[in-house]
This record gives structure tokens, sequence and C-alpha cells, in this order.
């Protein structure tokens, strides 16, 4: 071998050895694609249902899940980043996503709170959340915590603020205990300041009024905060909170209607838009057709928000409002499952009064109805009048809806909205809250959008008058 070809081996071997360690240097510089999705899946024992919602902040639903009949469930939640909650149709849970994490919930929806367990990338988080709950559980209920007297009172809520901070190991995720750190707080100052009203109410005492001594935390809280405010649902609270105290104050002290002086505030206002946006749409519920102002503040909310969806949507309502007045003819529902078989419409009841309740099983004050309304169907049983219940219940607790039916022994004429609140009859009547009762002429014309509940004295009045 000659000198020649023993430089050019050389070489051959130099070269190669710097083009593979070029390669794996450029193996190791690769830019990974940034994961943009959550993994959640699970077990869930004695499940309520067939599926579960993951619901953001805004209580909107981001994602339906299903569950199989034996209690598993898995799926990709896009893009999700930051605190939602997750519900079975019976009961939910906090919880918080963020792109990468991989969960795997375990649990007895029978003891729902108390076996929530997770496991997986992101699992110290949501299990602090699991454990969050039943720690403020430990504290008391709302009746037990709100009839106690101020010291004792003032003593457990720092005892639950100082054990809910230790809670914030330092291995869970920093971005999530910056935020539950400044959570905690806001949460801290909404359940003390609440103290006066509910502690007045639950005594029965109109009188009571906190002691001098007691602490005015909401005192120096800035209400201003646009980051805060689009991150803290307590601090959105407190925000509506301090609105609504000072459009009332305005009110009394300048003897004008609340809505004139809530209306005025905002349009003097500094706040973020994003701030005067949503007090514009907490107002918006003072659009109905039991206010005779109502076009005024129609015409000042749509005026004054810059939020188009909501614009759009409150346009809908109140020409839907419009058309809800006494006399004029009802919107319909058309072939709504019958429980006793078959489907109903509103036009097989022409001929006869017709008192609709507008319910749902998981529903407390709905379910409280049923005694009352059981009596008045029996007092009315025989006249000019049909009594009808219209379950809002999504499709999957279809079964837990024939089955209150049947152990509660519902009278009447039992029926399932087709697309639960989505249904168009409960969208023409404005429906966002339940339960709520309907009262209709022979002809199917409205004699009250929002008649008194069975409970009221009022509706059986009301019946004398109309000689059912």
């Amino acid at each position: 071998m000659n000198v020649t070809d023993d430089k050019y081996k050389q070489m051959k071997k130099i070269f190669f050895g710097i083009l593979a360690v070029s390669i794996v240097a450029c193996k190791k510089t690769e830019p990974v694609a940034p994961v943009d999705y959550t993994l959640f899946s699970g077990t869930i024992k004695n499940a309520n249902g067939n599926g579960l919602s993951i619901m953001d902040a805004s209580n909107k639903s981001v994602r339906e899940i299903k569950v199989t009949d034996a209690g598993t469930f898995s799926d990709t939640i896009f893009n999700a980043s930051g605190h939602y909650r997750f519900s079975d149709g019976t009961e939910n849970s906090a919880l918080y996503l963020k792109n990468g994490y991989d969960l795997k919930l375990n649990m007895d929806a029978k003891e729902f709170d108390e076996t929530i367990v997770y496991a997986g990338k992101g699992s110290n988080v949501n299990n602090y959340l699991a454990q969050k709950v039943l720690i403020e559980e430990k504290s008391g209920d709302m009746k037990e915590l709100y009839t106690l007297d101020e010291a004792e009172f003032l003593a457990k809520m720092k005892q639950q603020k100082e054990t809910l901070e230790q809670s914030l190991k330092p291995e869970l995720d920093a971005d999530f205990v910056a935020f539950e750190k400044e959570n905690i707080n806001y949460e801290h100052i909404s359940n003390v300041i609440a103290y006066e009203a509910y502690h007045r109410y639950l005594s029965k005492n109109r009188e009571f009024k906190v002691s001098e001594s007691f602490p005015d935390l909401a005192k120096d809280l800035a209400y201003d905060n646009e980051e805060h405010f689009k991150s803290y649902d307590t601090y959105k609270r407190l925000v509506s909170r301090n609105f609504n105290k000072l459009a009332f104050e305005t009110s009394e002290k300048e003897e004008i209607p609340f809505a004139t002086a809530a209306i005025d505030i905002i349009k003097n206002s500094k706040d973020a838009q994003i701030i005067k946006n949503y007090l514009l749409s907490e107002l918006s519920d003072r659009v109905d057709d039991k206010n005779p102002s109502a076009e005024q503040l129609f015409n000042d909310i749509v005026a004054h928000s810059t939020d188009s969806d909501f614009k759009e949507k409150l346009t809908k309502k109140y020409e839907n409002i419009k058309k809800l007045v006494k006399g004029n003819a009802s919107p319909v529902f058309v072939d709504y499952e019958n429980s006793a078989g078959g489907t109903t419409s509103l036009a097989d009841l022409k001929g006869k009064y017709v008192y609709i309740d507008v319910w749902a099983t998981w529903c407390g004050p709905c379910k409280a109805e049923i005694p009352h309304l059981k009596k008045v169907e029996k007092k009315y049983h025989g006249k000019n009048i049909e009594f009808v219940s219209i379950s809002v219940d999504t499709q999957r607790n279809h079964d837990k809806w024939k089955k209150m039916i049947a152990d509660r022994d519902l009278g009447g004429i039992q029926l399932l909205a087709d697309k639960d609140f989505k249904s168009e009859f409960v969208q023409n009547y404005n429906i966002n809250g339940i339960p709520r009762f309907i009262l209709l002429d022979p002809e199917g014309n409205i004699v009250s959008s929002d008649a008194p509940r069975p409970s009221n004295k009022r509706l059986i009045s009301m019946f004398e008058e109309l000689k059912i």
C-alpha cells in the first residue's frame, strides 16, 4: 500500500466521520412539532348516562364524549388550555387541561367527588382540584357556614384558605399554581363579603348587619383588571356584584329605575370594553315580556355593546318577546315524545286551556314543584284544562326521565323536548332557566308566557278568573 492510498483511506474515514456527526447533530436539533391536544380517557363505575360534556369557563360545551356501556371513554380534545368542567348530566367537576396532557380518570358516579382519581400526565393538578372540593366540603355546606356567628365563620374561612394554599405543592404545574393562588384569594374574598346577606337570609333576621370589626376585604379591590376579568370567574362575579351594588345605590339616591342607573354607569365607565360587554349581557336578563321598559333597555344595550354575537342573540330574543304578548298565538311544539307512547303536538290540545311546565330531572326547584302540581292537577281533573310537562333533559338522560315519571307517579301529559334547551319551542319562549310555566287558552293563544308556579296561590286565582 502506498502512502497516497493510506492518506486517501484516512481522509475517507475522517469525511464519513464528520458526515455521521453532522447527521446525528441534525437529528438532535430537528424541531419537534408542538402537541396541540389533550388525551382524556378513563373508567366510570355506575355511570349516570352514556356521555360526558366538557364545558369551558363560560359553561359552553366544547366537547361531547361517548361513554360505553362498560363505563369506559377515550377522546382527544384539541387546543385545550386552562380551566374547564366535565359533567355526566347529573354532577360536574373542575378540570384543568393543557396541550400535551394525557389524563386518565377513574371514578364511581355514586360517590362522585369522593372517588375521582386521575393518573397520567397532568394528573397532579387535576387531583388537586378534586381534593379542593373535599376540602371545601369539610369546612361545611353553605347553610351551615353562613349561620355561624362572625368569629366562627371567619375562623373557618381562614382555615379553609390556608389549607388550600398548603395543598399547592411545588411539583404542580407552575402556571397552574400561580393562577390558583390568585383564585383562592378571590374565592376567599367572595365567601367573606357574602356573609352579611346570607346570614341575614338564613337567620331570617332582616335587620342583621356585620359588626364594625368585620373585615372589609373588598375595600381596596380594583374592579378594572382586564386580565383578571378574563381569567378568574370569581373575580368576574366580584365585578358584577360591585356593579349591581353601585347601580342599586344610584337608583335609590336619584330615584330612577335600576336599569337606567346601570346603563348610565356603563356609559360613563372607563372600564375595558370586555367588562362593559359582560355587564350589558347580565343586564339583558331584564329584557323580558314582564318589563314595560324592555324596548328602551334593549336599545341601550345594543347601542353600548360591541359583542356582535351577543347582540344578534339579544335581537332574536327581543323579537320573540314582542310575539309573547297576551292574546298572541303561542309558539308551537310538534311531535314531542309522549311517555305514554307515541308523540304529541300542541295542535293536538286545541279546545282546552293548556298549562305547561318546562322542567328537567336534574332541576331541584322543578322537583320541589311536583307535589304542588299534582294537587292542582287533582283539583282540576276533568275540567277544561290539560296539564303538560315538557322535560328539557338531554337524550342521554332519556331513561332517567322515564324512571322519574314512574317513580314520582307524575300525572298529566309528560313530554320530552326534541333538542333539550335548544328546542325551537324553548328558544321561542326565551327560556334560559327552569322551572317555567306557561298558560294558553283553548285557541292556542297566550294567556301568560310566565304563569305563576303551582305553589303560588295566584295560579288558582288566575284559573278562577278564567272560569276554568
